[in-house]
């Protein structure tokens, strides 16, 4: 079994800026992100992405800026080195629709966890909202709150050969 390392998105690999960000111009990483990321990948961590991105169901944005905003990411990220595994993000909002992906909800992990056979027990999930944390704790990946566009430095004491 395999161990792995989530991300959120907006407040831990970018900054977050009190808007939606689904323009390249918004997005912006976090100056801490790609050294832990390197050095989460060195101790041979799996690295995933997950986000909810509600602005598609508010008819705020569409997939296609998402896919657009992603594919910036793994750009800035692979001319550092950093290869992710897979970015997962729900679309939905609960004004709109029910759902399992949404953070708190867990099924996002879940079928990270499923496809790439990860030990939950060797996972977590970096996050800067308490739904991030519920989220990995519902299905026992443990959970590591940041503050938004803090350093992310603090998770390189938990990190295990």
């Amino acid at each position: 079994m395999e161990k792995a390392i989530f991300f959120d998105r907006d407040g831990v690999i970018n900054k977050e800026i009190g808007d939606y960000v689904f323009t390249l111009e918004k997005f912006e990483l976090n100056s801490t992100a790609v050294p832990v990321m390197a050095a989460s990948i060195e101790k041979g961590y799996k690295l995933f992405v997950v986000t909810n991105q509600s602005g598609i169901s508010k008819g705020i944005y569409g997939h296609k800026n998402v896919d657009e905003v992603h594919e910036h990411m793994i750009i800035l990220l692979k001319d550092n080195g950093i290869q992710l595994s897979e970015i997962y993000y729900c679309p939905h909002h609960p004004d709109f629709t029910e759902c399992l992906c949404r953070k708190p909800g867990s099924l996002m992990l879940e079928k990270a966890v499923a496809k790439y056979d990860l030990d939950v027990e060797k996972c977590f999930l970096v996050g800067d909202r308490d739904r991030d944390i519920e989220s990995a704790e519902r299905i026992g990946i443990s959970g590591v709150k940041v503050e938004s566009n803090a350093s992310l430095d603090v998770l390189l004491p938990l990190l295990e050969e």
